[in-house]
């Protein structure tokens, strides 16, 4: 059966909202375009961070191998690209907080690092690629807040910032290119999903594996999926919203 498809806004929320009514169990599983309206650029649209120019390629920097052998790089590079301590909530973070506390969404499963989910209110959410507001002593195992390495208080004479308990090396709590998920997380987000009897996926191209494989576990009645460019899973949706995400959470 051929999915339904809408572009309109208002229409996409009227029948969003029908949905929530109308089911028990939901989930949200996001990715960068949920961010996009906060201000935060995404990878692979036109004006993503892959399509910028750097000295190195964003991949490349963004993996754990440049991590240990340009540590000054890959900071520059964090806090200038990764972190944005500004972004707020837009209106698809604050719905989807707000269906929460009304009982219509079990868990939000997000790609992001950014932590807009949380600072909108949402309680159960699963992070697959960790957060920025999480940086990890690697030697005594203190937390610090983006804020902190923003802040460049505890740095080496490189500008990499360093453990102000113990002097052990910092690392971002978020997965580089080269390392696995976090096992917990990825059980956490897959019990949710084949719990769910809607699935909506959102912002997401769901070419990035292993996270877009986790949709594979939904057995619920229907699968919604709002991105402004077709993705590789439209053939399997019941509901294709292809207007602004966070229009389409104004209900």
């Amino acid at each position: 059966m051929a999915s339904q498809v809408i572009s309109d806004p208002q229409e996409a929320a009227r029948e969003l909202a029908h949905l929530f009514d109308t089911h028990q169990h939901a989930v949200f599983f996001g990715g960068a375009g949920v961010s996009t309206a906060s201000g935060i650029p995404d990878f692979r649209s036109v004006d993503g961070l892959y399509h910028q120019q750097f000295d190195y390629p964003p991949e490349t920097m963004l993996s754990h191998s440049f991590y240990e052998s340009h540590p000054a790089e890959f900071f520059d590079f964090y806090r200038k690209k990764m972190i944005a301590l500004g972004a707020k909530p837009n209106q698809a973070h604050l719905k989807l907080a707000e269906l929460e506390r009304d009982g219509k969404l079990g868990a939000v499963v997000t790609q992001n690092i950014d932590g807009l989910h949380q600072l909108a209110g949402s309680q159960a959410v699963w992070e697959l690629h960790g957060s920025v507001h999480r940086n990890i002593c690697q030697a005594c195992g203190a937390s610090y807040s983006a804020e902190w390495i923003c802040a460049r208080e505890s740095e080496d004479e490189r500008g990499v910032p360093v453990c102000p308990a113990c002097g052990g090396r910092i690392k971002p709590d978020v997965v580089l290119y080269e390392e696995p998920l976090d096992e917990r997380v990825i059980m956490g987000a897959v019990d949710a999903i084949a719990h769910a009897d809607m699935l909506i996926i959102g912002g997401t191209s769901l070419v990035v594996y292993p996270a877009a494989g986790l949709t594979q576990y939904f057995r619920g009645d229907k699968l919604v999926i709002i991105n402004r460019d077709p993705t590789p899973q439209d053939r399997n949706a019941d509901l294709l919203i292809s207007c602004d995400i966070a229009q389409a959470f104004r209900f």
